[in-house]
């Protein structure tokens, strides 16, 4: 229902695309020596589109259309905020346990945190078509998909992830870092508020993270200590980072309309 009566492009499509485009301007002339390192790969007197990074450029516009698909600023504002705040406590977390690290050696570079919010806007908009399609297939074949199913593909995978976790990161159990990333994962998956949204989240983060990890890896923009390009655990880990920013997300908005109620309380007594 909701995907018919909210057009594919909005007002907030223009603004969320002019934002996203500005961030790009902005990170390419600010970090510009790193962005004319990149171009500098380019033979523009030859045949240039061999050189040409085609993978990146198939992300940017991907990540571009999904954006802006159905954008509503009044939520969308709130995936931005948790998306930046999250992102730059897991690039903290992981450049500073050497879990990996960018060839800039900066720990963590800002010019890479802009990357999460948009991802996070993208995945949104996957998470919410995943859905819409079981919901048509659901009505054709005319079969309720029990929830219970989701339930129990929730704590398959969601238990595989953590133990994946425990071996990806034994390395730096010694870092308090990674003891607080732990607990927060675990605290997260034991206590699920919807199997499905969750679910669906995690599937669509580690899509979009696979092609993300294949891009910075292979092109050694960053390096993990296992060396893999890319390793299962980071791309599924774009999974869980998706879970953990929209249960961010429910707690902002839960904590903010309590605030505005008893705002409202208040203004209703001085009265």
């Amino acid at each position: 229902m909701e995907n018919k009566k909210t057009p594919f492009w909005t007002r907030d499509s223009s603004i969320l695309l002019g934002g996203f485009f500005v961030t790009v301007f902005l990170i390419v002339y600010i970090w510009w020596p790193l962005a004319e390192e990149v171009l500098s790969y380019i033979d523009w007197n030859g045949p240039w589109w061999l050189y040409m990074d085609w993978l990146l450029l198939g992300v940017f516009f991907f990540m571009s259309v999904t954006i802006v698909a159905r954008a509503n600023l009044k939520t969308d504002v709130l995936i931005v905020f948790v998306g930046i705040c999250g992102g730059l406590a897991i690039e903290s977390w992981g450049t500073q346990t050497n879990l990996w690290h960018y060839y800039t050696a900066e720990r963590p570079p800002l010019w890479i945190i802009p990357a999460w919010p948009i991802a996070s806007l993208s995945i949104d908009r996957i998470t919410r078509l995943l859905g819409w399609i079981i919901d048509q297939f659901d009505k054709k074949i005319k079969l309720t998909i029990n929830h219970s199913l989701f339930s129990i593909l929730y704590w398959i995978i969601f238990a595989s992830f953590l133990i994946l976790m425990l071996v990806f990161v034994s390395p730096t159990f010694d870092k308090s870092y990674t003891w607080l990333a732990m607990i927060l994962c675990i605290l997260l998956i034991i206590t699920p508020t919807d199997h499905r949204f969750a679910l669906l989240t995690f599937i669509a983060g580690a899509g979009l993270g696979y092609f993300l990890e294949l891009w910075g890896t292979t092109r050694e923009c960053w390096t993990y200590y296992t060396f893999q390009k890319p390793p299962l655990f980071a791309v599924l880990a774009h999974g869980m980072a998706a879970v953990a920013f929209w249960r961010a997300g429910l707690m902002v908005k839960m904590v903010m309309e309590k605030a505005g109620m008893a705002r409202e309380q208040r203004i209703v007594s001085s009265e």
